[in-house]
């Protein structure tokens, strides 16, 4: 999944047209969607002959509706993401992001002078990320795909795109899988999961063993978390560098993230007496456990999420003054050292007037982020979208850190994910979430607080 999480009981934050809808949708944003019939280049017929076989046989039939892909005027991309299902909310905080980054560039003049369109489609879910993704390559044209929020969303849709010998772009799923495949043309631009968890470990190693007056070797962590392939993923990659940083004392508890009662889990905690708690949840169960370790008068050190529903902003207003002191490892949120994220002054604003609020998570910013790299990609391309000079043009491009809006660099490994990017701490004060940690990117020092306490 991605590093924040959504809850059903979320109501979406805004309902994104849907694929037939779409045209609609773009055009009030000043991009136009044709709907010319074209048929499958020369070039591009060649590269799908080492396609599967399923994706040949599928071919024929749906190049004979085919729409144009990027020409001498257009630059077309294929957006997936979850607008509707479990994962809407974080899915359509992703997409916007995206829009917004191609409204600005396309005000700014496009890339290479010519326009850029994204041609959206919603996956609620992995069938459906499979089957939009074959739209977009054949009938759509797309030879880049972009998105996916979700890492099983992100997994279907990049084995489309790579197994026809075009380019996915994941903009946002932490899962390993992503790019351990190895796949040529298969490319992640945002942080991983195991970047999030190696900056629980900096947290830990570079403010909390201090601030707790207690030297690493007998500081007594604790993660507790959901019990899906999400959490148990997440604890896989803690436990060794937890033991590399000589965390002696780390263990693990695990409980059901659709539970009605967390009690046993926060009387677990309590026998084990933790400094600190690093918790992996998602909406509903990080206000639960929250309210539950308030009820049961849990004094912990410290309590640091892990993405997730400490992320959002309706974590906080379930519980009110109690949040104060919460930290949360996620994304690069809006309230962080603008010199450290430029032109996030700009994107907000843009929100504002979009949307009519701040972002609901740093899931936007990171969107919004992934995307202009892929601009700046195809800049250098002179906007050829063709899969080859995609991928030269993406290898030979660098970035430093802290000059992007998200805070992250860029430079792509030898399995094309970038090695630049980050994850941030922040904490809850009142409303707002504020990057504390590290210190070049912090608004305010960190603040030992007794998390959810009275």
């Amino acid at each position: 999944m991605g590093a924040g999480h959504p809850d059903d009981a979320h109501p979406h934050l805004f309902r994104a047209a849907s694929a037939s809808q779409f045209s609609a949708f773009t055009n009030r944003h000043g991009e136009t969607m044709t709907r010319t019939q074209t048929g499958i280049d020369r070039r591009r017929f060649l590269r799908l002959a080492g396609a599967s076989a399923m994706a040949m046989a599928a071919a024929p039939v749906l190049a004979s509706c085919a729409t144009p892909g990027t020409d001498e005027s257009t630059i077309r991309l294929g957006a997936l993401f979850p607008v509707t299902g479990t994962n809407a909310l974080l899915g359509e905080e992703s997409w916007r992001g995206v829009q917004i980054a191609t409204a600005m560039r396309n005000t700014a003049g496009g890339v290479a002078g010519k326009h850029v369109e994204m041609v959206f489609a919603d996956i609620p879910d992995v069938n459906s990320a499979t089957s939009e993704a074959r739209r977009l390559v054949f009938n759509r044209n797309t030879k880049i795909g972009l998105g996916a929020y979700g890492s099983s969303l992100g997994l279907a849709a990049s084995e489309i795109y790579s197994r026809t010998g075009n380019t996915y772009v994941e903009l946002g799923a932490v899962s390993e899988a992503i790019t351990a495949r190895g796949y040529e043309n298969v490319f992640r631009f945002n942080p991983t999961a195991k970047d999030m968890m190696a900056r629980h470990m900096d947290f830990i190693e570079g403010y909390l063993a201090d601030a707790l007056g207690k030297p690493i070797s007998e500081l007594k962590v604790v993660m507790a978390h959901e019990d899906s392939s999400y959490g148990q993923s997440l604890v896989e990659l803690a436990a060794p560098m937890a033991k590399d940083i000589g965390l002696a004392n780390f263990r693990a508890e695990a409980y059901n993230a659709k539970s009605t009662d967390l009690s046993s889990t926060v009387l677990r905690l309590k026998n084990l007496a933790p400094d600190v708690v690093i918790a992996v949840s998602y909406a509903a169960d990080a206000v639960l456990l929250g309210r539950q370790i308030r009820d049961n008068n849990l004094r912990l050190g410290a309590f640091v999420g892990t993405g997730g529903g400490h992320s959002l902003a309706s974590f906080q207003q379930a519980l009110g003054p109690v949040a104060d002191g919460v930290f949360d490892v996620d994304y690069a949120q809006v309230h962080i050292d603008p010199s450290y994220t430029p032109g996030i002054d700009e994107f907000v604003q843009e929100y504002r007037n979009r949307f009519g609020s701040d972002p609901a998570s740093g899931h936007s910013m990171a969107n919004y982020t992934g995307a202009n790299l892929i601009f700046d990609i195809l800049e250098m391309t002179g906007g050829d979208d063709d899969p080859v000079a995609f991928a030269e043009a993406a290898r030979e491009m660098k970035r430093e850190p802290a000059s992007t809006t998200a805070g992250w660099g860029f430079e792509l490994d030898e399995k094309n994910q970038n090695t630049l990017g980050q994850m941030f701490v922040m904490q809850w004060n009142g409303s707002k979430l504020e990057t504390v940690f590290p210190p070049e990117a912090a608004v305010r020092e960190p603040q030992l607080i007794t998390p959810f306490g009275l």
